[in-house]
């Protein structure tokens, strides 16, 4: 009979990857800059942090970092673009990492819950906090209005979950209708107190807190762009012996923005945006607008003369501005109409140019406005306009950030009139426009003169 033949070895293992370690990531020390491996965050989140690209820790996290990770609670003045979410995210998962739970967890019953008053941020801190706890095993679940109810209904009702971001009327009704347990968080962040507060959400704000663990039993961040007495007040009710971080607009804005102010008449706006915009080719620029109805015509306009636009206001539906940031962000649209209350809080990446159609009135808004390009250390320009009426904003604004404002005149190949596009814009509604011309010799009451003057900057004195 034949022998049998002997089977072949089994080829062996491929060799896995080492584990990663913090020496793989090392960052130069630089003067007046904290970087993150210096601080005591555990290697499952420095891997996150090395794959995001992080380095040095912004003002606010070198502020923040140090005391949350202690387990103190902290209120604190930041703004969106400050790098706080990642701050207070980092906090939760070092928590979580460091205090894990045996045994089996009931579903909709999160361990960290983060409150924030808008879906568009509740959905960012959802991305961020994914990012963040790629290597920890955490869960992360997002809980907002105006999408489907149904599928966030059987996500609570199937899934743990380790950090739940809610806005506060969705969470709400949840917790009414018994699908959320709420007495199992040991960490709490309120994001944008004073939003909370301006939108009217605190009442349900004070409820779901009722709902968590006694403040001494859990950690509570809470985080304002304004500390407002209201908002201190709230913060020493829901936090216990908390440390208070101040991070002024100023220090933020500033020195990642160039900031310019174009000197125009307000007939000559539109020209001189429209040629800013196609003449630099620029491609993700948001505009703000003071009023609902400014915002909607400056959008016609972008229409009628070919460049593609999203338009954001309180008369958008919440359906159609996830469409319109969707369409931003994807690059399908060149340029975002926005009102203040409409766009405060987005987390927008690659935003190139912020312009100020108009200058607003309240110096505040314009470092929030401006903070929309220029995020967590990134460069970005700052354009505003400033007709016969807006001119009387300026001092004010140079005041509250601290520093003159570059103002300057528009090119003269600026004020080339474009031509309106017939079809969607123009034709559609039925009334052509033409931009107007640009008057020779003065420049509109109240203006400077520059008739017979050759383009290009010159300095406000």
């Amino acid at each position: 009979h034949k022998e049998a033949k002997p089977k072949p070895r089994p080829a062996p293992p491929a060799p896995s990857a080492p584990p990663w370690d913090i020496s793989r990531y090392q960052v130069p020390s630089a003067e007046g800059k904290t970087r993150f491996h210096d601080l005591d965050i555990p290697p499952e989140i420095m891997h996150a942090v090395a794959d995001l690209g992080f380095q040095y820790c912004t003002p606010v996290q070198a502020e923040i970092l140090p005391k949350a990770l202690a387990g103190l609670d902290t209120t604190g003045r930041a703004q969106t673009g400050t790098g706080k979410s990642a701050a207070f995210l980092i906090t939760i998962l070092a928590h979580l990492l460091r205090h894990p739970v045996q045994g089996k967890r009931k579903p909709g019953t999160p361990r960290a819950l983060i409150m924030a008053p808008t879906r568009e941020l509740v959905m960012q801190i959802e991305k961020d906090a994914r990012g963040l706890a790629t290597y920890t095993g955490a869960s992360v679940l997002a809980v907002y209005g105006g999408m489907d109810y149904r599928k966030q209904q059987q996500s609570l009702a199937r899934d743990t979950v380790d950090i739940m971001a809610a806005t506060p009327g969705r969470l709400l009704d949840f917790k009414r209708k018994g699908e959320v347990n709420l007495g199992k968080v040991e960490i709490m962040v309120i994001d944008e107190a004073d939003r909370m507060l301006d939108m009217g959400f605190i009442p349900d704000v004070r409820r779901i807190i009722e709902s968590t663990p006694p403040k001494a039993r859990r950690q509570t961040m809470l985080y304002s762009a304004t500390l407002t007495p209201e908002v201190i007040r709230l913060a020493s009710h829901w936090t216990k012996d908390a440390v208070t971080v101040e991070i002024t607009p100023e220090q933020v804005a500033v020195d990642t923005v160039e900031q310019v102010v174009y000197i125009v008449t307000g007939e000559e706006k539109f020209t001189v945006l429209y040629n800013l915009i196609t003449r630099q080719d620029l491609e993700r620029v948001i505009v703000f607008a003071n009023r609902r109805d400014e915002s909607q015509k400056l959008a016609d306009r972008f229409t009628d003369y070919g460049i593609s636009n999203g338009l954001l206001s309180g008369d958008v539906s919440q359906e159609q501005r996830i469409k319109t940031l969707e369409s931003f962000r994807e690059g399908k649209v060149r340029v975002l109409v926005a009102t203040d209350v409409a766009a405060r809080g987005l987390h927008i990446e690659g935003v190139s140019h912020v312009v100020n159609y108009n200058l607003p009135m309240n110096p505040e808004d314009y470092v929030h406005r401006i903070g929309r390009t220029g995020r967590a250390g990134a460069s970005g320009i700052s354009v505003s306009f400033a007709d016969e009426m807006d001119a009387v904003l300026i001092p004010d604004i140079e005041k509250f950030i601290g520093r003159e404002l570059k103002s300057v005149y528009p090119d003269d190949s600026w004020f080339q009139p474009p031509v309106p596009v017939q079809g969607e814009g123009t034709a559609a509604r039925g009334r052509p426009r033409r931009p107007p011309q640009r008057r020779s010799g003065s420049g509109g009451s109240g203006g400077p003169r520059r008739g017979g003057r050759s383009g290009g900057p010159r300095r406000r004195t």
